[in-house]
């Protein structure tokens, strides 16, 4: 499927690409499973989401109050349990690890494959990472590049979950810088407030607001970051208040998650066209520094003075190719690393090179993008299952099972019949003919509930169940059952359920 590849890599080495920015990707990146990267200041609750995901411990799972995750453990599926040390992980080919191998033993002594027969872990894989340091223990290095590594993680992941301890959101420096290094990757970042069942209700809304404030300053972007409430582990909730607002959120995060596997094409297939994006302006930038570079003399001045005037050779580029400043690589970044290149050994622009990524970009990319929704149409079901997936699919603990339209699903009688003899007083003073109502006489009493027209719409189909285009009183009942469960907040079904239908109509029903 991308077999272009091989070509495109070929490109970015006459600039080197891959010495500046991400390495070369390779057929791991592509076959393996999606990753779903966690990371957050320690005690956070990490491992125990991880724990709580799969339902069972994984080998190498510490969990305590104080740092006890020291490793980046990739929790992976496997036949057997077992541990695969970092040095022997980045030299497996079928893994997605192999170009870690650059951060060195200091990281490679700290990175692990926790492998496990898990159905959960048949569908994507999570990567738990050190607990991310405060105050005086920030101080102590870690003897490799941290937030470097994260960054690496965060280009090749589907999903980025920010852990957040509702009792301590100071966010430390470290943990700032590696939120920062997780700039561009923005679309993949989901927060957790996690252990919210430890505080009152009024506390946890000052909670959310001052963590919306801090990830403002930080992140720095004009949308507002998905942030799920909950306490993701098996423990009973200490203060059960907002039980319902937890199951809420976390079955929207399980949807979010569920999703990985059915849309991992695509996301791979983004982040490709972002690499893209990006060779194609590093080359310009090479290009352009080499041809600014003397044959001769005054080599040194000239690339300290081009490097300090790298920013206004961003502007200059983005002017004369119409490039957007999104697609430029970080500016600081960028000097660094000049700072120990031979700037005269750099390639000249060469058209042709940049026009065939172009015409990837135009034609075969349009062309992926067909075989990716062939193959989405073709898998409708490559969901994420077991652990804590299937615990509330089915049966009385899903969420809103027995609420709003799911109420009285267990019950022998009619759940319409409590009130249907108020609904009764009403239907009578609308003048029925033959036991029925028109719809317009009907009309006037829906629309007093204020709903919109698309709602009431709705409604009427679902109550009108014999569709005659008039309400018996049974109907007009159930009608009115219906806008009570919209006006309390909850949805409507797209199908009547056999519960709620009247009795005397349910052969019609069938």
């Amino acid at each position: 499927m991308f077999s272009w590849l091989g070509t495109d890599d070929r490109r970015k080495k006459d600039y080197k690409f891959h010495e500046f920015h991400s390495p070369a990707l390779e057929d791991a990146d592509f076959d393996n499973k999606p990753m779903v990267l966690l990371v957050g200041q320690y005690s956070t609750g990490k491992t125990s989401f991880i724990r709580y995901l799969l339902e069972q411990d994984f080998p190498g799972m510490r969990i305590g109050p104080e740092p006890t995750t020291d490793s980046f453990i990739a929790v992976m599926h496997g036949d057997t349990e077992g541990v695969i040390p970092g040095n022997a992980l980045v030299v497996d080919p079928k893994k997605p690890f192999r170009k870690l191998n650059a951060f060195g033993n200091a990281f490679l002594n700290r990175f692990v494959c926790a492998q496990l027969p898990n159905p959960v872990l048949e569908s994507i894989s999570v990567i738990d990472t050190p607990g991310i340091l405060s105050g005086e223990k920030q101080r102590i290095s870690r003897g490799y590049d941290f937030a470097a590594v994260l960054e690496w993680f965060a280009e090749r992941v589907d999903r980025i979950i920010l852990l957040f301890d509702a009792h301590k959101l100071d966010i430390s420096d470290e943990f700032s810088e590696v939120i920062k290094a997780l700039k561009n990757h923005e679309d993949k970042i989901r927060v957790v407030l996690n252990k919210a069942d430890q505080i009152e209700t009024q506390q946890l809304m000052r909670v959310y607001g001052a963590l919306m404030w801090s990830l403002g300053k930080i992140v720095n972007t004009p949308e507002v970051i998905r942030v799920y409430i909950g306490s993701f582990w098996s423990h009973p909730l200490l203060i059960p208040d907002n039980r319902k607002l937890f199951e809420a959120e976390e079955q929207d995060l399980f949807k979010d998650i569920q999703s990985l596997p059915r849309n991992a094409a695509l996301r791979k297939l983004n982040d490709l066209i972002k690499r893209a994006r990006l060779a194609k302006v590093h080359a310009y930038i090479i290009s352009s520094l080499k041809k600014e570079m003397p044959a001769v003399f005054g080599k040194e001045n000239k690339k300290k003075e081009l490097i300090a005037s790298l920013g206004d050779i961003y502007k200059r580029i983005e002017r004369e190719h119409q490039i957007s400043p999104g697609d430029f690589p970080n500016l600081k970044k960028m000097q660094d690393q000049l700072q120990a290149q031979d700037l005269n050994k750099f390639q000249p622009l060469k058209p042709k090179l940049l026009e065939a990524v172009d015409d990837m970009l135009a034609n075969d990319i349009a062309g992926l993008m067909v075989l990716v929704r062939q193959e989405e149409t073709q898998r409708p079901n490559a969901v994420v299952k077991g652990g804590a997936f299937d615990g509330t699919l089915d049966g009385p603990f899903g969420h809103g099972y027995g609420e709003g339209a799911g109420e009285g699903i267990d019950e022998a009688e009619w759940v319409v019949a409590r009130d249907k003899p108020a609904y009764d007083e009403i239907f009578y003073t609308l003048s029925p003919v033959n036991g029925k109502v028109t719809g317009a006489n009907a009309k006037k009493e829906m629309v007093k509930s204020k709903l919109p027209n698309t709602v009431l719409g709705k409604i009427w189909k679902l109550a009108d169940i014999d569709k005659d285009g008039m309400l018996d009183d049974e109907e007009f009942a159930l009608a009115n059952h219906l806008i009570k469960v919209k006006l309390e907040g909850h949805e409507l079904p797209s199908e009547l359920p056999g519960h709620l239908v009247p009795p005397s109509k349910r052969k019609i029903a069938e």
